[in-house]
Parts: C-alpha cells; sequence; structure tokens
C-alpha cells in the first residue's frame, strides 16, 4: 500500500493478469514517467447492447480489506484479455487519482461484541482448538452426506443402539474426506438418520446448522455450571450449544430414543432439551471424547440478566458466591430465588399442563435429577399494564420467517402469540415485535416472594436478593426448558441417595426414585409460578 496516492493510468488495449495483487506506481524523479500496471486481480465489464463504443463500468478489487471494491468509469473500451503490460503515462483526459480502500471498522465492532458475550473464543493455541477443528469437520461431512440423499420415512432399524457410522479423517484426506490440517482422528455418528428428523421437526434448516457450527466464526467455551465435569461449546449466534457427556450418558439417549421422538412430536409445545445429533471423536492416542448437540434455551435477542437452575431440592442447592461476584454469566439454584412470577392464565395452565406430561414422560424413562434452567430478562422501562396480547394464533412457516427459524422453532410449535406494543432498549430491531411460545419471550411480572413460600421445600435456607428498580413487581421476560435428562436412577444414585440420607432429610437431597423426584419437581414449579390474578 503506497504512502501518498497513486496514479493509475486506464488505457485502451490494457487489461489483468488474475491471481496477482495490483502494482503501485507514481510519477518518477524529474518528471519522467514510469510504468504503470493495473490491479491485477479480477475486472468485470458492463457493455452497451448495439450501441457504438462508449464509456464503461470497470470494478476492481484492489488490495486491502476484503470485499473493498473501486469502480472506474473509461471513457474507451478494455480488450477482453488476461495479460496486462507495462505502458507509459498517456493523455491528461486518462489520468485517474487512486487511493487505497481504508480499512474496515466493522471487525472492531465485532471484536467488541465477542468480548461482550459469555465463555471464551476457541482460537489456536486453546485446549480445546483441535477438539474444535475435528468436530467442524465431522459435523460438515455428516450433514452434507446425509443432505445429499433423499428424505425417508423411519424405520425401526434407524432406532438400533447399533446405528452408527464410523469414519476416519487422515490429515491427507481419503475418497469421503477432505485434507485438514489437525491430526488423524475417527468420527462417530449415532443414529443419523433420526437426528436427521428431529433437526426437520424442530425446525432447523440443514444450512443454517452447518454454517452456524462449522462456518467462519469460532466457537466459544462456556464455564461448567455443574459438577459433572463436563465441557460446554456454544455457537457465535447462541443457538446450538455442544455439551461433551459420559458414555453411559449416551447410552441413555439412544436407548429412550424412540421414545422422545414419539414424544416430542406429539407434544409440539414440550419444554424437554431439543437434541440435534450425537457424535464421537477418537483422536490417535487419545481417549474418546462423546457430545450431543442440542439447543440453547437462552437464545434470544434480549439480555439475559440472571440465570437459574432450579432442582426442587434444598441440599447445596446454592452458589458459593458473594452478591458482589455474581454476574450476568452466573448460575444461580434455588437456594438463591426469591422471586416468584406471575403467569397469565392461558399461560399459566399451559406451563402445568405440560409440566405434568414433560415430568411424566421422563418418569416413565427412569430419568431424574433434571432441573428447569431458567432465564430472566428484567424490563426496568414497562409495565404489564401497558402491554396488550392479541388472541393465540396459528402461525405459519411464511408469516414469521427468519425470526422462526432464529430461534430454532421453526413451525414447530402450533400456539404462539405476537406481542404488541413492545419497545424496549435491549431489543436489537427495537420495530421487531417479539415471538411469544410457552418458554420463549414470555412476559410475566417478578415479585419478591415471602420465604414461608419455598420454606416448605427448601426448608428456611439462606436466600439471595436481588434488588429491583422500585422495590415493587418487575415486568420480566421468561425463556425456560427442562435440561439434564440423561440421567437415570441407577446404582450410583441409589449409593448416593442411601449415603446422604444418613445426613440430612431424604426429602431435601436430588438423588431420589423418578416418581418422587417428578412429584417434587412439579410442586416447585408450581410455587415459582403463580396464577395472575383477573
Amino acid at each position: 500500500m503506497p504512502p501518498q496516492a497513486a496514479t493509475v493510468v486506464l488505457q485502451q488495449g490494457d487489461c489483468c493478469r488474475h491471481g496477482q495483487p495490483p502494482r503501485w506506481h507514481a510519477g518518477g524523479a524529474g518528471g519522467e514517467p514510469l510504468p504503470f500496471y493495473l490491479p491485477q486481480r479480477k475486472r468485470l465489464s458492463v457493455d452497451g447492447s448495439a450501441k457504438p463504443p462508449g464509456p464503461r463500468i470497470c470494478i476492481w478489487e484492489c488490495d486491502g480489506e476484503a470485499g473493498d471494491i473501486t469502480c472506474d468509469i473509461v471513457a474507451a473500451p478494455f480488450r477482453r484479455s488476461c495479460s496486462a503490460r507495462p505502458t507509459q503515462a498517456p493523455a491528461a483526459p486518462f489520468f485517474r487519482m487512486m487511493t487505497p480502500p481504508p480499512p474496515r471498522p466493522q471487525r472492531v465492532v465485532e471484536a467488541e461484541e465477542e468480548a461482550s458475550k459469555p465463555g471464551k473464543a476457541i482460537r489456536r493455541g486453546h485446549r480445546s482448538y483441535g477438539l474444535m477443528l475435528n468436530l467442524q469437520l465431522g459435523i460438515s461431512y455428516s450433514v452434507g452426506k446425509s443432505s445429499a440423499l433423499p428424505f425417508k420415512k423411519l424405520l425401526a432399524t434407524d432406532f438400533d443402539p447399533r446405528e452408527k457410522v464410523w469414519t476416519r479423517f487422515p490429515p491427507e484426506g481419503s475418497k469421503l474426506t477432505p485434507p485438514h490440517h489437525s491430526v488423524d482422528f475417527r468420527w462417530k455418528d449415532y443414529c443419523p438418520a433420526v437426528f436427521r428428523h428431529l433437526r426437520k421437526l424442530f425446525g432447523v434448516d440443514p444450512a443454517d446448522y452447518m454454517l452456524a457450527i462449522c462456518g467462519n466464526h469460532t466457537l466459544r467455551e462456556l464455564a461448567s455450571p455443574g459438577k459433572s465435569g463436563s465441557c460446554f461449546f456454544v455457537t457465535q449466534d447462541d443457538r446450538f450449544m455442544i455439551k461433551t457427556v459420559k458414555k453411559a450418558e449416551v447410552k441413555v439417549l439412544i436407548r429412550m430414543l424412540r421414545s422422545y421422538y414419539e414424544h416430542v412430536r406429539e407434544h409440539k409445545s414440550t419444554l424437554l432439551t431439543r437434541f440435534y445429533g450425537t457424535h464421537c471423536i477418537k483422536q490417535v492416542g487419545c481417549p474418546k471424547v462423546r457430545f450431543i448437540i442440542m439447543g440453547n434455551f437462552c437464545c434470544s435477542e434480549y439480555k439475559i440478566h440472571r440465570r437459574f437452575d432450579l432442582k426442587g431440592s434444598s441440599y447445596g442447592r446454592t452458589i458459593d458466591k458473594t452478591e458482589r461476584k455474581i454476574d450476568e454469566t452466573t448460575t444461580l439454584k434455588d437456594l438463591d430465588l426469591d422471586y416468584a412470577f406471575r403467569l397469565q392464565r392461558f399461560w399459566y395452565e399451559e406451563l402445568m399442563k405440560q409440566i405434568q406430561m414433560d415430568c411424566t414422560f421422563l418418569e416413565t424413562q427412569g430419568i431424574m435429577d433434571y432441573s428447569l434452567l431458567l432465564g430472566v430478562h428484567f424490563r426496568n422501562d414497562l409495565s404489564v399494564s401497558k402491554i396488550g396480547l392479541s388472541q393465540p394464533i396459528a402461525l405459519t412457516k411464511s408469516t414469521t420467517g427468519k425470526r422462526k427459524s432464529f430461534e430454532g422453532g421453526g413451525n414447530f410449535c402450533e400456539l404462539c402469540f405476537m406481542e404488541s406494543g413492545c419497545k424496549d432498549k435491549d431489543l436489537t430491531i427495537e420495530s421487531r415485535k417479539p415471538f411469544v411460545q410457552l418458554g420463549m419471550n414470555m412476559p410475566a411480572q417478578a415479585e419478591r416472594s415471602s420465604r414461608k413460600i419455598l420454606d416448605k421445600f427448601l426448608l428456611n435456607e439462606r436466600h439471595l436478593f436481588i434488588s429491583t428498580p422500585g422495590g415493587g413487581p418487575c415486568d420480566v421476560y421468561l425463556f425456560f426448558g427442562i435440561i439434564d435428562i440423561l440421567q437415570d436412577y441407577d446404582i450410583t444414585k441409589k449409593l448416593e441417595h442411601a449415603y446422604k440420607s444418613f445426613q440430612v432429610n431424604p426429602g431435601r437431597i436430588s438423588a431420589v426414585d423418578p416418581k418422587l423426584y417428578s412429584r417434587r419437581f412439579q410442586d416447585f414449579i408450581r410455587r415459582v409460578f403463580v396464577k395472575q390474578q383477573q
């Protein structure tokens, strides 16, 4: 890039060579002209049809930031060729001053946005960088391969636990896999046909799915909020989460996959975790890494101010941080919650009905130790009295468009609302109306609850108080779903129950029988969410 503006000469008969960067020259000392070269990347011309030769628009792609384009209007047509030669400076009408394009400020904005998001970006040198490369290669291969095949009806053999495909990815590439800069690894895809149907059922477009995980943007690693030791990764658009799991959890998911598929197909508004894929990576000389890809319940254009992981138990259900160290990325627990959320009558009844159906399903599958992930967005500048909700309508795919695709819903949920009259300072686009469905963008009132409301289950233990703007009810948006649904009541949990029962009341611990766990969980949810008075 020259220190000053360079003089570029455009003359009839000159052209460019593709694949070489443009050369910049200025006049020599003493006014003696030097050879001039045209920018040598790419040239497109727009000609008149049958008119005599006239001005022609030439578009040059110059060095500098990608995507910077300079347009030249030339008084004479160019010869279509792919060669370039130095020429002497022509007459004055053909001179044009041309400066390199300035750097684009968008990258600085993107870096600032990335720094404001939770988690740490996985870049070269990060301990999970190699794993991320393997994951992206495997996902692009699996999704691309399945998308090329016709969509067929599921068979009983597609749900077989032995239905898995191993693929080797050597660094030099093979007949099926591309070359890459990572180590040699093997990739396992569990029940690919079933998860392809699940992605379609949840309204996830294959191109969007592959672009979010395998695109130019890197993944982010989140701090694990639980005690399982699992690693969590999230895409840059926050739509998809990737969690490393144990072999036993993969077995539980594959075992109940048929029942899970039938449940989510029958109950469109289910609050259960949405699974999009189950895979395994085996690097040479390293243990296997199994992981699942699922939807992110807290993916929203609203800022999530508080997150809660609620089980309905009290033993050990609090965080070890002081109130000063709590931020928006901290996952609080049962004893840290001192709010009751008032829902409109319709949404309250829908929630209780869906919670009952989902808990019944988990109980029949022998699942326990699940929790409700609750995200809260405090609306400081609105009150519920200013909001009007229209009647429930059935939105088709054409009416919701990209908004539904962004939230991973597609046309999955039949009953939804469009909230009218909302203007929130945290919205990316203020004119966009929030899309409301069960567990997503749900308007509610958060009221400071008396300890007596929850003491029956939480046994009067410490609460963390979250200050509210005016000390009264807060208008909020709620985002929630049921997570950690891959833990069955195995011998490990039975031993944990027996051991902790000697220390505390058995009703306070999380490791209990699935039937008792389901009943206690539903009772706790009824005390966290209450019906709004008419």
